[in-house]
C-alpha cells in the first residue's frame, strides 16, 4: 500500500475522507455517480479523490451486481485486508484473542484457559500469549494498527489506569506497566463498554440512531449506554455498570465486597466457578438436575428485575450480550414474561433483544478503536 499523497488544505483532505468513509461503510459497491449524489460533489471532484485512493491501496473497483441493462457502471469498494487491529479479553479464567481486518472480518481467534493468577502473573501471560498468537498466525506487524485490551473494570478517565476489577481481583493498577512492555499502540476500555460498541456497529445508519442499553453478561456483570447515536461514557466514564445495581438488600456478597449486586446473581461465575463446573456442563445437565434448574430460576429472576429497573431507567430497548446471552434463547419467552409481570405500564417485554455477537463482542468492539481511527484520519 501506497501513502496517500499530501493536500494542500484540511478542507480538501476532509473531502477525500469523505469519500472514503462512504464507500467504506456502502455494504455494496458504490458509483462515481452514486458518490456524487450522496455527498453533494461534483463528478470531477470524486474521480480526482478516487484516483488517489486507488493509487494508495485503499479502494478497488469493483462489479455492481444489479445493472439496469448495457456495461454495468465502474463501481468501488473499500479494501478491508490492508489493515488489522487485535482484540484482547482479558477475564477471571480466560484469554481471548481476535484479529480482525478493517472490515471486521475475523481472521484469526484464540482462546486460553487460566488459572488464578495475581496481577503480574495476569499480565505477563497477556504479554507473552500475544506474540504467540501473532507469530503462529503470520502477522505482519507493520500492518497492525494497534491491540485493544478489555478488563471488566473500571478506569480512571484521567490516569487512565485501572482503579478496580473485582472479577479479577485487581485494583489500583498502573496500566503503563504493561505499556512498557508490549510494543504496540495499546488502548484499554470496560468489556462491557466494548460489547455494546460492537453491538452498536453491528447497526446500519438509521438504528444506530437509535437508543438502547447493553446489559453484558459473561464473568462479571456490566453494559454500554447508547443515546443519541452515540455511546454515553458519563462524567468519570464508568457509566452503565449495571452488575452494581442492588436487586436484594442484604443478599448475595459479590465480587465487589457489597451484598446484592445483580452480577451475584446473574454472572456466569455462578453458574461455573461456583459449581465446579464448565457454562456448558451446566446447561447440558440443567434440564434433568433439580438443583441447577432452582438455582437458574433465581438468575432469571434476579435478571428480570435487572431488566426492568434500566427500562424504567432509559425507557428503550434493553441488549442482552456477553457468552452468557447465548445460552438464554431457548428462554427468552419465560424471561419477557417475567419482566412483563414486573413493569407498571402493563407493557410487553419486547424491547429486549440478543445482541448480534454473544461470545466476541468484546474483542471485536475494543478492535474498533484502532479501526475507526484509521478510517477517520485518511
Amino acid at each position: 500500500m501506497e501513502k496517500l499523497k499530501p493536500v494542500a488544505t484540511e478542507r480538501r483532505r476532509q473531502m477525500r475522507n469523505d469519500i472514503y468513509r462512504y464507500i467504506f461503510y456502502s455494504k455494496e459497491p458504490v458509483s462515481k455517480q452514486q458518490i456524487a449524489n450522496a455527498l453533494n460533489v461534483s463528478r470531477p471532484t470524486v474521480l480526482q479523490n478516487l484516483l488517489e485512493l486507488e493509487e494508495a491501496g485503499l479502494v478497488e473497483m469493483a462489479e455492481i451486481r444489479e445493472s439496469q441493462g448495457g456495461r454495468p457502471p465502474a463501481a468501488y469498494v473499500a479494501k478491508g485486508d490492508i489493515k488489522m487491529a487485535l482484540g484482547v479479553s482479558l477475564s477471571a479464567n480466560q484469554l481471548k484473542f481476535l484479529l480482525s481486518d478493517l472490515k471486521q472480518n475475523v481472521l484469526a481467534y484464540k482462546e486460553i484457559d487460566l488459572e488464578y493468577q495475581t496481577d503480574s502473573d495476569v499480565f505477563a501471560i497477556t504479554e507473552e500469549q500475544l506474540e504467540v498468537f501473532l507469530t503462529e498466525n503470520h502477522v505482519d506487524r507493520k500492518r497492525l494498527l494497534g491491540v485493544g485490551i478489555t478488563i471488566p473494570g473500571v478506569f480512571d478517565e484521567n490516569t487512565k489506569n485501572l482503579i478496580l476489577s473485582p472479577t479479577i481481583k485487581l485494583k489500583d493498577f498502573r496500566i503503563e506497566e504493561i505499556c512498557k512492555k508490549i510494543p504496540y499502540p495499546l488502548f484499554f476500555e470496560n468489556d462491557g463498554i466494548s460489547g455494546g460498541v460492537a453491538e452498536w456497529l453491528s447497526r446500519d445508519a438509521e438504528e444506530k440512531k437509535k437508543d438502547f442499553v447493553y446489559l453484558f453478561l459473561e464473568e462479571g456483570v456490566g453494559g454500554a449506554i447508547f443515546l443519541n447515536g452515540a455511546p454515553f461514557y458519563g462524567v468519570s466514564h464508568r457509566s452503565a455498570e449495571f452488575g452494581h445495581m442492588k436487586v436484594e438488600s442484604n443478599g448475595k456478597i459479590c465480587n465487589c465486597g457489597k451484598r446484592g449486586c445483580l452480577e451475584a446473581y446473574c454472572s456466569a461465575l455462578r453458574l461455573s466457578t461456583e459449581l465446579g463446573i464448565t457454562i456448558d456442563k451446566f446447561f447440558e445437565d440443567l434440564e434433568d438436575n433439580p438443583e441447577y434448574q432452582k438455582i437458574w430460576e433465581d438468575v432469571l429472576e434476579h435478571l428480570a428485575v435487572g431488566i426492568n429497573n434500566l427500562r424504567l431507567a432509559f425507557d428503550c430497548d434493553v441488549v442482552l450480550g456477553g457468552f452468557l446471552s447465548y445460552y438464554l434463547q431457548p428462554y427468552m419467552g419465560k424471561l419477557k414474561e417475567m419482566v412483563a409481570d414486573l413493569s407498571i405500564f402493563g407493557e410487553d417485554a419486547e424491547y429486549i433483544k440478543i445482541g448480534q455477537y454473544p461470545r466476541r463482542a468484546v474483542m471485536m468492539g475494543v478492535a474498533w478503536h484502532f479501526t475507526n481511527e484509521y478510517i477517520e484520519n485518511i
